[in-house]
């Protein structure tokens, strides 16, 4: 039982069921913002260019990128598997946090998912535009089909993908649409515009609150949260042997599946942090949203910060200890002291030093402290990528075929057209669909009040 005399309370301002739905469904029901609106304009500007990349890509090649017989994998790759790792966040968040019976996760997890489903999407256009020829697509589905004994190659890590993407696609957003059903049915009940009456309506399923509706409710938000949470561990551990099945130096390691599980949760947990700070400080939501809330992301960042900093130090102590040249090479001259010491130390510093500073109360306290330092984890975790990707491909063992990388607009554009789609994505979530789950909501205020749980002020909302 959630003691709120010990942990503090969960919602803020002794509110009532009625007064909850309000504050939430305020933005969607109030007139939009000019920032919004500029935000937005923006977001579709960053979306633009990277569909003019896009094209370039498309019409031209791959030739237009800086990659090269050597480093044949560049920022494609990079921002595919930092994407992931953001849209770990959501499910990770949801499914863990509800099966350790975490009530604070309550004022969090709508925006941890929607964020999830938006990150995916934009993982989802590297590998595909990667391919070279992104028409071929359906060559990686395993179907019956007329090219006589032509099927997917079982072997290839881009078959691996594709599955594993698809797979936590699918269960991502279906987690994420059923659990808003009854606020639908909410926002469908309060409206006053018939056309806004009608969508949020279809979108509702005729949802009428009975409880047989809940038992349904619960029932299927538990089966999809059992299928979400082995989809968690399995889709990076995907991703991570894409690397760990090769014999490159960097690469060929065991320690590669729970190191890239475990970075995709810091880095989706530190964009959770970004997005909910934002959400507070837009619309107010102080009440649902408070110090607490942030708070405990805060301390569960500084544990996971503690495992990437070991992970770090397990790699070079073991390049060491194996007395492989090859191994001792790649890490003490190419990385830590090489050509991309910066891309390293910026990695190291980011995510295993500047992330403890969340053991001071006075860091987690301050929200603009806070907000930047879950920026820098994501440009920690983006470094990351990139030492994981480059350094390893742009020295192999054959010295001759060495060779550097650097970016070109081209691809730089299509990273940008992402971070636009994304920011879209969540402009929208914003303006539409509750940010918070109210249902959830309700369900846990009663923590918040004497007289065993009953509100003084009682709704039917």
């Amino acid at each position: 039982m959630y003691n709120s005399a010990v942990r503090g309370k969960l919602i803020d301002g002794d509110k009532s069921f009625s007064q909850i739905s309000k504050d939430i469904l305020a933005p969607i029901h109030a007139k939009t913002p000019l920032w919004w609106y500029a935000a937005m304009l923006v977001s579709l500007g960053m979306f633009g260019f990277g569909l003019y990349c896009k094209y370039i890509t498309v019409s031209t090649g791959i030739g237009t990128w800086g990659v090269n017989n050597s480093v044949a994998w560049g920022w494609a790759i990079i921002n595919f598997v930092w994407w992931i790792g953001i849209g770990h966040a959501g499910t990770a968040f949801s499914i863990f946090l509800l099966i350790l019976r975490q009530k604070w996760r309550t004022a969090i997890n709508r925006a941890a998912e929607a964020m999830t489903v938006v990150a995916v999407f934009c993982a989802s256009l590297f590998p595909l535009l990667h391919m070279g020829r992104p028409w071929l697509f359906f060559f990686i589905f395993p179907y019956p089909n007329t090219r006589g004994p032509l099927w997917v190659n079982f072997n290839s890590p881009l078959f691996w993908d594709f599955v594993a993407i698809s797979a936590y696609l699918l269960i991502s957003a279906s987690f994420w649409y059923f659990g808003m059903v009854p606020d639908f049915a909410t926002i469908r009940d309060t409206a006053k515009s018939k056309i806004k009456k009608a969508v949020y309506g279809f979108f509702a399923f005729g949802w009428t609150g009975s409880s047989r509706e809940w038992l349904r409710f619960e029932g299927l938000s538990f089966v999809l949260g059992g299928i979400a949470a082995v989809l968690v561990v399995s889709v990076h551990s995907i991703v991570s042997t894409d690397f760990a099945v090769s014999v490159q130096a960097g690469w060929h390691t065991t320690i590669f599946p729970p190191y890239f599980v475990i970075g995709a949760i810091f880095s989706g947990f530190a964009m959770v942090l970004t997005l909910v700070i934002t959400m507070r400080g837009l619309y107010k939501m102080n009440d649902f949203i408070t110090d607490r809330h942030v708070d405990a992301v805060c301390r569960i960042l500084i544990f996971i910060s503690l495992i990437m900093g070991t992970a770090y130090m397990t790699e070079i102590f073991i390049a060491w200890y194996s007395a492989s040249e090859y191994e001792t090479y790649m890490f003490f001259k190419n990385r830590l002291f090489g050509d991309y010491a910066f891309q390293f130390w910026a990695m190291f510093t980011a995510n295993a030093v500047i992330p403890q500073l969340f053991w001071f109360k006075a860091v987690r306290k301050r929200m603009w402290i806070v907000f930047i330092i879950s920026i820098i984890i994501n440009i920690g975790m983006w470094f990351e990528r990139f030492n994981i990707v480059v350094t390893t491909l742009s020295r192999d063992y054959l010295p001759a075929a060495w060779a550097n990388y650097s970016p070109t607009y081209v691809e730089i554009g299509f990273f940008v057209g992402t971070l636009g789609m994304f920011l879209a994505g969540v402009l929208l979530f914003f303006r539409y669909i509750p940010m918070i789950a109210i249902s959830e909501l309700k369900s846990v205020a009663k923590f918040d009040k004497p007289n065993n749980g009953q509100l003084k002020a009682k709704s039917h909302e």
